[in-house]
């Protein structure tokens, strides 16, 4: 009787090793052979003669062979444990929804098996809902990689929390995500997920408290969270979503803040994130200030190159000054505003590998001893030179624009300054190049610099259309920065036009049919003859402006004006005061050809003025695009020759055309920006400008040309403005301010010899890259114009106020739109005040002085 019982448990027990998992079809060991062949009561050692795979379509055999453990030749004993473990391990891969050991022959002591496998579906595509048709192209490409993989719960699961990470990160924190799936009518094996996301709304910040400070205010400890704001209208750049990163990363920086003030053992001991109600959170944050701490004795150790007075004084820590980290590694290793960190002091000088370790020797009571270990290791000395990425432009004129040079010691500071010059040039992304010391070689002291650059395209089209003059006016301007003239004849260099020498052509026509024509030509050479930078330009141009086919000469409605001008210019670099420095000749011709002509100070005849100009400039900003340090100076000198000292005429008699057939005058101007750093990205652009037009003779009288017109966008648009300088004003309109008590008005303002103007912008980038600049502003400036120094008063200024966005694009150039309120009144002209939107195209971010 217990035999009997025995061998019925050991069946039950051998049947359900061999079941399948998770309630699937038990395996079979029979197939078509006699059912007596094959005892649970009494297993056999066989000789596996072949295995054989059925069902599997994505799985590969000979992997589904080695998981199994079964093969060709070895012994296996059926039934039994064996058999139960092979479906078990494939069961275990994630990959089938059915496994069966199947026995399909057996011929004496060898059997020949087959495994038969159903396999799980796979992922044909997602069918996202709920959301807009960008966020589901953005997250598609986060969940690009899903597609032809096992559908199975890991799979939904991971789907389900990219998703939700994609919106968290956009301070939706509540998004819900539901999948189903729908079998895929084309792939039997494949099934389409149906995923329906609900963002529901973001998740702002209700309010920010804090618990354990004494020494800091809740006001100023919520200040060091730059990147997690309460949802007050007043924070303007700050976000004031929740998202989890970066407020881990601001409670980081708010501990760095409160060591950085001397409470070195400040920490965050705890938070909490609670729901304030559906969209809002409340932070609530317990901090630990400790006690204040102040620096000791500090010290020098392993300096041999520079003795400790020189290093002590250039660390500018005294003792009993507040404790702080973050200062004193900026002190050591930078960056400073001058570069005049211990480490510049090294690595100006080749100590490449210097290293400054300030060792905390001592803690008593609140004051902390230093001793700074110094290693200065040896001077290297450059080897070579690389430039790797310049596909169009020639190297020499990249590598003519760096200063460090193969036999120099190795120099931080030029190496800086090399990477500004590269950007200067216009033609590669000035955030993207990267000199890096390569090949450091201790034993002989050498280090090769490789500059990484990147191309960007730097040619500009300008295609406009305008109403101006009462008549529709039509624009095409053509820039080509990065010229080659040495190719003009090559014409397997037109790409369209030669490229590569870093050049500057410049075409730009204006016209309105017969009635308004204007033609402009210039061309610059930054290195003439390519060994010096000496800077070549040539410019001329033609204007024209007649309604001769309207009127006859003989009616007064009949005008013509036609005015050309060449000019050429001659710059150098300085090297002092230092070498930011450039002085530029210029030398032009204007001819005017006025017939019955309004709007200078004489309507016929015919004027030359030949001018000489000097122009001292000091340019150190540290971006073109997007100055965030450094200053942009400018100095103007320029004059006629004084004709009414050597000529004959009478000018107590004299008629306008012998009055103004040689315009003779002197002119100043005086222009400065300065860009600073406020937090942040948030630069202050602060600008002042100053003109004056003088004469050498009052018999003379004031020349009708290179006078002052202010307000407005300060385009010249289609204005006849050859000679007279058009400064902006926002807030007015074009050309609206005139001296106080006169009777001008925009149309009849002929321009005036004095003019200041003072601006203030505050700056913020939208987007800083490659493809285009962006970014927002918001001005307050004011100017002013005076006919004579005994009306001039610097402080009596027309005032405005405005926001604006500048829009950079490599082949359009600089687009600009503010939008400019105007506080004081015009006399005579109602409307030139207030409120005016102003568009302005091509104009500089720094080179030129809005």
């Amino acid at each position: 009787m217990n035999k009997v019982f025995f061998a019925l448990l050991f069946s039950i027990i051998s049947s359900a090793a061999l079941a399948q998992v998770n309630g699937t079809r038990q395996s079979s060991l029979t197939g078509s052979i006699p059912a007596d062949s094959l005892s649970y009561l009494n297993p056999k050692d066989y000789i596996i003669g072949d295995i054989t795979i059925s069902g599997a379509k994505y799985v590969n055999k000979d992997i589904l062979l080695t998981i199994s453990k079964l093969n060709k030749g070895d012994r296996i004993n059926l039934p039994g444990e064996q058999n139960a473990n092979v479906i078990k391990d494939l069961y275990k891969q994630g990959l089938f929804e059915d496994v069966q050991l199947n026995v399909t022959r057996i011929n004496m002591d060898t059997i020949y098996l087959e495994i038969a496998v159903v396999e799980r579906p796979r992922l044909s595509r997602l069918h996202i809902t709920g959301i807009r048709k960008g966020e589901i192209e953005d997250v598609n490409k986060k969940l690009s990689d899903k597609t032809g993989k096992i559908v199975n719960q890991n799979l939904l699961s991971t789907t389900t929390a990219i998703i939700k990470k994609h919106f968290n990160e956009k301070g939706y924190l509540n998004t819900t995500v539901t999948i189903t799936q729908t079998k895929d009518p084309g792939d039997e094996n494949s099934v389409i997920l149906d995923v329906a996301v609900n963002k529901k709304s973001k998740i702002k910040i209700n309010s920010i408290t804090f618990e354990g400070n004494k020494a800091f205010s809740d006001a100023k400890l919520r200040k060091f969270l730059k990147n997690t704001r309460v949802k007050k209208f007043y924070n303007i750049f700050g976000s004031k979503k929740f998202k989890q990163d970066k407020y881990d990363e601001d409670k980081q920086t708010l501990v760095e803040k409160m060591q950085a003030k001397g409470y070195r053992d400040a920490e965050v001991l705890s938070d909490t994130v609670t729901r304030h109600d559906e969209k809002t959170v409340d932070v609530k944050i317990n901090v630990y200030e400790g006690p204040k701490y102040y620096f000791g004795d500090v010290k020098f150790s392993g300096n041999a190159r520079y003795p400790t007075e020189l290093l002590t004084r250039i660390l500018q820590i005294e003792k009993g000054q507040v404790f702080s980290e973050e200062e004193l590694n900026k002190r050591l290793s930078g960056p400073t505003p001058n570069n005049d960190d211990v480490s510049s002091l090294y690595l100006n000088d080749g100590y490449l590998t210097f290293n400054a370790d300030p060792v905390q020797t001592r803690i008593h009571n609140d004051t902390v001893d230093l001793d700074i270990r110094i290693y200065e290791g040896p001077q290297y000395t450059i080897n070579r030179v690389i430039l790797k990425g310049n596909d169009v432009t020639n190297d020499k004129v990249v590598m003519r624009e760096i200063r460090t040079k193969p036999g120099q010691k190795f120099n931080k500071e030029l190496l800086i300054r090399s990477a500004r010059e590269i950007g200067q040039l216009g033609n590669f992304d000035e955030q993207k190049t990267e000199p890096r010391p390569t090949n450091i070689n201790p034993a002989d002291g050498t280090v090769d610099l490789v500059y990484n650059v990147v191309e960007k395209p730097s040619d500009q089209i300008e295609l406009s259309g305008g109403f101006g003059g009462g008549q529709l006016v039509g624009t095409l301007g053509l820039t080509f920065n990065n010229f080659a003239l040495r190719n003009i004849f090559n014409l397997k260099a037109y790409k369209p036009l030669p490229k590569g020498d870093g050049q500057k052509l410049s075409l730009r026509g204006q016209s309105s049919g017969r009635t308004y024509q204007n033609f402009s030509f210039t061309f610059s050479e930054p290195w003439l003859g390519g060994k010096k930078p000496i800077y070549f330009a040539f410019s001329a141009y033609t204007q024209g402006s007649s309604t001769g086919q309207y009127y006859p000469k003989s009616s007064p409605y009949y005008n013509k004006l036609r005015i050309n001008g060449v000019g050429i210019t001659l710059g150098k670099k300085l090297n002092w005061p230092d070498n930011y420095f450039q002085l530029n000749y210029s030398l032009n011709v204007d001819h005017y050809d006025l017939d019955n002509y309004g709007g200078y100070l004489f309507q016929n005849g015919t004027s030359y003025n030949i001018k000489l100009t000097q122009e001292l400039s000091r340019n150190s900003v540290d971006m073109p695009l997007y100055p965030t340090s450094g200053s942009n100076i400018k100095l103007t000198i320029q004059a006629t020759p004084p004709y009414s000292l050597f000529n004959s005429i009478n000018y107590n008699i004299a008629t306008p055309e012998q009055r103004y057939h040689f315009v003779e005058y002197y002119k100043w101007k005086f222009d400065a920006q300065w860009f600073q750093r406020i937090t942040g990205k948030l630069v202050l652009m602060s600008q002042v400008r100053f003109g004056y037009l003088g004469q050498y003779n009052k018999l003379v009288g004031p020349s009708p040309f290179e006078r002052f017109k202010l307000g407005g966008d300060g385009m010249q648009s289609y204005q006849f403005l050859q000679g007279t300088d058009v400064i902006g004003l926002r807030g007015y309109e074009n050309f609206s301010i005139v001296p106080v008590g006169s009777n001008l008005n925009a149309n009849t303002n002929q321009g005036s010899a004095i003019y200041n103007k003072y601006t203030m912008e505050l700056r913020h980038p939208v987007i800083t890259g490659q493809s285009a600049t962006i970014f927002l502003l918001a001005f307050a400036e004011g100017g002013n114009v005076w006919d004579n120094f005994n009306q001039f008063n610097p402080f009596n200024v027309r005032r405005s106020v405005g926001v604006g966005a500048r829009i950079f694009l490599p082949i359009f150039g600089l687009l600009g739109l503010d939008y400019g309120y105007g506080f004081d009144k015009i006399p005579g002209q109602p409307d030139a005040n207030k409120g005016h939107f102003h568009f302005t195209i091509s104009q500089s971010l720094s080179g030129g002085f809005n």
